[in-house]
């Protein structure tokens, strides 16, 4: 979990309180920080305070959003009445929460976002069509493909940050830890081509992959 948190002694106590419960929080002081963490790391959930230095939350939260990151949003903001809620939620929040807050709702409001999130993990969209990571498939319009599971690694990390183009030794990193030679990107990469099409990942040229859309 990310919480974005500019008042040390509420974040430290939430944190702790967090970490009871069994998240493991990473926790950043301004929007600045919270954006970079954000970006460069995968969360089950953010919460999002809004009067943040650098870079305001829903500012924050916006930015997001455009670079395809759909971690689910808990806003807590002293800032709670209904246009401040509106705002919130049509920044890209899923779920909005007043200062000062039970902690009891906040727990609860925050399992019933991961459990969301992680049910709607196990079907991540490609293009039009979508990856089940259980069955190890890609559903398009002409039918079902079964991947093996390095296939399906690999495909799920491209998808998972759909505008980032992510170099071999990332992806030797993020989808094949135990691999020492990044050729094995190469081959998985042709070998998804094979199966869904050339345009299932995009070739950026001197920077490397990205994912595109299987063929129909």
């Amino acid at each position: 979990m990310l919480l974005v948190e500019d008042e040390a002694e509420l974040a430290q106590m939430v944190a702790e309180l967090l970490a009871e419960e069994g998240y493991a929080v990473d926790v950043a002081a301004d929007g600045h920080s919270g954006l970079h963490h954000g970006l460069t790391r995968d969360y089950d959930v953010v919460v999002l305070d809004r009067g943040l230095p650098a870079v305001e939350g829903l500012d924050l939260l916006n930015r997001l959003r455009r670079s395809g990151i759909t971690t689910p949003v808990l806003v807590l903001s002293a800032l709670g009445n209904p246009a401040d809620r509106v705002a919130g939620l049509d920044a890209g929040a899923e779920d909005y929460l007043a200062k000062p807050f039970d902690i009891d709702e906040l727990l609860a409001r925050l399992r019933a976002l991961r459990r969301r999130h992680l049910d709607r993990a196990r079907q991540m969209p490609v293009g039009q069509a979508r990856l089940d990571l259980d069955a190890r498939e890609v559903c398009t319009a002409g039918g079902r493909v079964a991947l093996s599971q390095r296939e399906c690694d690999l495909l799920a990390t491209l998808a998972a940050r759909p505008r980032q183009v992510f170099s071999r030794d990332d992806l030797l990193v993020l989808a094949f830890p135990e691999a020492e030679n990044p050729v094995v990107v190469d081959t998985y990469v042709h070998y998804l081509r094979r199966k869904l099409g050339r345009t299932v990942v995009e070739t950026v040229r001197g920077r490397g992959y990205r994912v595109g859309t299987p063929a129909p």
